[in-house]
C-alpha cells in the first residue's frame, strides 16, 4: 500500500480515482486547490502524487516548481493530469520533470498502471541508492550526480536519463525505450528533446560524458569503460 495524494478541483475525478486507487490497497487523500499541495504532502507524506493542471489558487505547474525546489518534497513522483491535450502541452510537463502525463478523459484502469508502474520505478530505486562508474557516482536517493568529488548540477530530467543509462551498463536504448522509459511517452512522438538532453547531459559531465555513448541509428548506451 501506498499513500497518494490526488489534487484536482472536480470532485466527480478526484473520487474516481481516488476509488480506483484505494481498490489496489492504496491510501488516497483528495484536495481540490493548488495552495492546498505543499502543507498536504508535508503532512500526508505521499509516495506518489496526482495532480492536475487546471486549479484554483495557484496552477499545476507552479505546485510543481515549488515541490520540486523544496528539499522535503523534491524526489516525490507526481503524475500530471489534465485535460490539455496538445502535444506541447504534454512535453511542457514532462520537460519540467514530470514522471508521467495523463489527459483527460482517461482509462482509471490505465491511470492504476502507470501509478504501479511510477511506485515500482521509485521502489527500484530506493533498492538500489548509489550507482558507480569511474569517476562517475549516481545518488539515486538524493538524486545528484558527482564527478570525483564535484557535484554535477542536473535537472530531475536529466538526473532520471543518468539514471536510466547508468543503471544498465552495455545495454542499447533505443530511443522509443528512453522517451518512454524517462519522458512517459507511450507513442512513436517525432521530438529532438532526447538529443537535447543527451547533448546537454555530456557538456555537463565534461570528459565523464565519454561515458554516453551514440549507437548510430538506434539509440543511446553507457559504457563503465569509455
Amino acid at each position: 500500500m501506498s499513500k497518494i495524494l490526488i489534487v484536482d478541483d472536480e470532485t466527480d475525478i478526484s473520487e474516481l480515482i481516488s476509488l480506483h486507487l484505494s481498490r489496489e490497497g492504496h491510501d488516497c487523500k483528495c484536495i481540490a486547490n493548488g495552495l492546498q499541495v505543499m502543507p498536504s504532502v508535508i503532512e500526508f507524506q505521499p509516495e506518489l502524487i496526482v495532480l492536475d493542471l487546471m486549479l484554483p489558487g495557484q496552477d499545476g505547474i507552479q505546485v510543481f516548481k515549488r515541490l520540486r525546489a523544496d528539499s522535503r518534497t523534491r524526489v516525490v513522483p507526481v503524475i500530471m493530469l489534465t485535460a490539455r491535450a496538445q502535444v506541447g502541452d504534454k512535453i511542457a510537463g514532462l520537460e519540467l520533470g514530470a514522471d508521467d502525463y495523463l489527459t483527460k478523459p482517461f482509462s482509471p484502469r490505465e491511470l492504476v498502471l502507470r501509478v504501479t508502474a511510477v511506485l515500482r520505478r521509485i521502489q527500484k530505486i530506493h533498492h538500489v541508492s548509489e550507482v558507480r562508474a569511474g569517476e562517475l557516482l549516481l545518488d539515486r536517493k538524493n538524486m545528484k550526480v558527482f564527478s570525483g568529488d564535484q557535484p554535477i548540477d542536473l535537472t530531475t530530467t536529466e538526473f532520471k536519463l543518468m539514471a536510466t543509462l547508468m543503471e544498465n551498463p552495455a545495454t542499447v536504448h533505443t530511443r522509443a525505450d528512453l522517451l518512454r522509459e524517462v519522458w512517459g511517452y507511450n507513442d512513436d512522438v517525432a521530438t529532438r528533446t532526447l538529443d537535447t538532453h543527451i547533448k546537454r547531459l555530456r557538456e555537463k559531465l565534461g570528459p565523464a560524458g565519454n561515458h554516453i555513448l551514440t549507437v548510430r541509428g538506434t539509440g543511446y548506451q553507457f559504457t563503465n569503460t569509455p
